[in-house]
């Protein structure tokens, strides 16, 4: 394979899909069942059956591109990764997986023709939790692990409706709760690193050992709005002072407890958020990430604590809404062992190393062989227009993605 034509094709490829969604303040705003998210699905899936692959979309979106196999029908290996974007994200985060599987797909079929086993290109619908409070909503549904209760009552922060959103965008909720096809036999999701380590180290290639655990929270501060001039400090009901608070010792917390544990306040919003009223109401979330389970709940135990402990100091009301709560996730250390045995076969310098980012391989790997590949982002950077990897780096991603699709679909 010539690799300039590879770097290009990336390239190129990853520029057309980011057009949908493309935003005006910068990078890509492709939010789930948004006008933008369906225009980019649909795109893909005329993509996928140009090439000759059978596209199928299943309830609630997730597109799928199939090469079907010729020796094993019952047996299916997956690859791809999420359509969805944060606000004003990148180019990389999660459409790279796809536009990366697609290209090792079309490049297997062009050297080696019909695979043994079937290979799914899967255009996953959501990670993020961008804007509903709800993450991994395409690969829970994938695997069976989503009630219809849970999402029924979920609004954005506009108020709409989640299941309004999803019918109008064309889809429907699962009319079945199964689990996992029997056919699926290995999930293989290529990634930006999100982080700075192999950029600094000098690796092209990260192979994954296992994803850290989360939990995200939002939380709800109820205090009295007031007039700013007449209102005293000491009779005050400040939400947004209890609020500043709490977000300070969060932080202070997570700072004393020490790596690889992270704590993050992302989102704020208060009400009637206007310069001359006291603020009534405080919004914010909480992301909290470690690689053991047991330091996780440890933290945001005692997190918990302060908080409510805070908000009765300040004498207001708190909802604390644990709406994430995802265990770390091990990857599968047979198929990890053959993307290391083919990197030392063709000369591919990586490194052996945890997720601190959530993906949708931790939804897969309790129920099928599972791994991850990273590749290196620029300044560590995701999450953002500035996010960026090198050309070269996409292209050595993807070979390594080809050689272990041919390992599990071809041999």
């Amino acid at each position: 394979m010539d690799a300039q034509q590879l770097k290009t094709e990336a390239v190129e490829l990853l520029q057309w899909l980011g057009k949908f969604g493309e935003d005006p303040e910068g990078g890509i705003s492709r939010l789930l069942y948004s006008k933008e998210w369906v225009e980019a699905q649909h795109a893909l899936k005329e993509k996928f059956a140009d090439y000759g692959l059978k596209p199928e979309f299943d309830d609630v979106g997730n597109l799928f591109g199939r090469l079907e196999g010729s020796k094993y029908p019952n047996e299916t290996i997956l690859s791809g990764s999420h359509v969805d974007t944060v606000t004003n994200g990148g180019y990389y985060d999660g459409q790279y997986g796809i536009i990366a599987a697609f290209l090792a797909v079309k490049y297997l079929k062009e050297k080696h023709g019909q695979p043994l086993r079937n290979i799914d290109i899967v255009s996953i619908a959501e990670e993020e939790g961008s804007r509903f409070p709800f993450a991994f909503w395409g690969s829970k549904n994938m695997v069976g692990a989503v009630n219809e209760d849970e999402v029924k009552d979920v609004k954005d922060f506009d108020g709409v409706p989640f299941t309004e959103a999803m019918e109008k965008a064309g889809f429907r909720l699962k009319t079945t709760s199964a689990g996992i096809p029997e056919d699926w036999k290995a999930w293989v999701e290529l990634h930006i690193e999100q982080g700075g380590v192999l950029e600094i180290e000098k690796k092209p290639i990260g192979i994954v050992q296992h994803i850290v655990g989360q939990r995200r929270y939002t939380i709800e501060i109820d205090g009295q709005a007031n007039h700013a001039g007449t209102t005293p400090m000491k009779y005050r009901k400040d939400a947004a002072y209890a609020a500043s608070k709490m977000i300070f010792d969060i932080n202070k917390m997570g700072h004393e407890y020490g790596e690889p544990l992270v704590a993050t306040v992302g989102k704020i919003e208060l009400t009637p958020n206007t310069v001359n009223v006291v603020p009534g109401k405080a919004i914010f979330t909480i992301d909290v990430r470690h690689t053991e389970k047991e330091d996780i709940l440890n933290f945001t135990e005692k997190m918990e604590e302060m908080l409510k402990e805070t908000a009765s100091d300040f004498g207001v009301g708190i909802d604390i809404d644990l709406w994430m709560d995802e265990d770390p996730v091990p990857m599968d250390q047979g198929i990890v062992q053959k993307i290391k045995e083919q990197c030392d076969e063709n000369d591919v310098n990586y490194k052996l190393m945890h997720s601190g980012a959530g993906h949708d391989t931790q939804r897969f790997a309790p129920y099928t062989p599972s791994a991850m590949v990273f590749v290196p982002s620029r300044e560590g950077i995701s999450h953002n227009p500035a996010e960026y990897t090198e050309p070269k780096d996409l292209a050595e991603g993807i070979q390594v993605l080809m050689h272990t699709l041919y390992e599990l679909a071809y041999v």
